[in-house]
Formats: C-alpha cells, sequence, structure tokens
C-alpha cells in the first residue's frame, strides 16, 4: 500500500492538463522539482539544478583534499581525484547530459581547478 504523504506528482509539458491524483483518497502534492537515483529532475527537464548540485559537491570534495594533504604528489592527488571526484561529475551523466554551454563550462571549469592545483605543486 502507498503512502500519500510520501507521494508526489511531477508534470511535464506545457499543455499537461494537470489533473489532481489520489491515493487512498487523498490528493498528492505537485513538485517542481524531483529527485530519484540522486538524479534531480525539474518539470522543465532542464539539468541546470543536477549540473549545479554535482559542481557545488564536487568542489566541496576538491577543496577538502587540498586542504586535508600535507604531503601532495601528483600521483597522489590523481589517484584522489579519479576517486573522489570524478563520481559526482560522471554519476548518471548519461541522463542528465549537459547540453547547455554554460552547464558544460561549470563542469570543466573543476577539472581546470585541479590542473592548477597540480600546476601549482611543486616537484
Amino acid at each position: 500500500e502507498f503512502d500519500p504523504d510520501k507521494c508526489e506528482v511531477i508534470y511535464f509539458g506545457r499543455t499537461n492538463l494537470n489533473a489532481d491524483y489520489r491515493v487512498n483518497g487523498r490528493v498528492l502534492r505537485n513538485v517542481e522539482e524531483q529527485r530519484d537515483l540522486g538524479v534531480h529532475v525539474h518539470r522543465s527537464l532542464k539539468v541546470a539544478t543536477q549540473v549545479d548540485r554535482a559542481v557545488k559537491k564536487a568542489y566541496s570534495v576538491l577543496a577538502f583534499i587540498n586542504r586535508g594533504l600535507e604531503f601532495k604528489s601528483r600521483g597522489v592527488m590523481l589517484q584522489l581525484y579519479m576517486t573522489l571526484v570524478r563520481p559526482h561529475l560522471e554519476y548518471c551523466v548519461q541522463f542528465w547530459s549537459p547540453y547547455l554551454r554554460k552547464d558544460v563550462v561549470a563542469l570543466e571549469a573543476i577539472q581546470g581547478r585541479f590542473s592548477s592545483l597540480l600546476l601549482e605543486m611543486k616537484g
């Protein structure tokens, strides 16, 4: 049996009639954005929200790596980047495939920031 408090409805398209859906006699609430399997889907199907969240998480992990290591070698930094940062950028990318230039630039900026961290390292 479904719990109506845990159910939500998201409408796609401009011509959608936005009908009320009921479970156990209770009307389900409408939402603009829904998260499923860690991917945020907006009713407009634009991926800006997903990109923003992925970029924010990747930057925070990258900053944690940069602050948290006393001994930094290129090999260790590269391994940590591949293991801890890239999964946030690549998770379900086939589904939310960024197509707007600003989203692609935001994602590529993280790689640029990591590259600059490697260049700043001595040795």
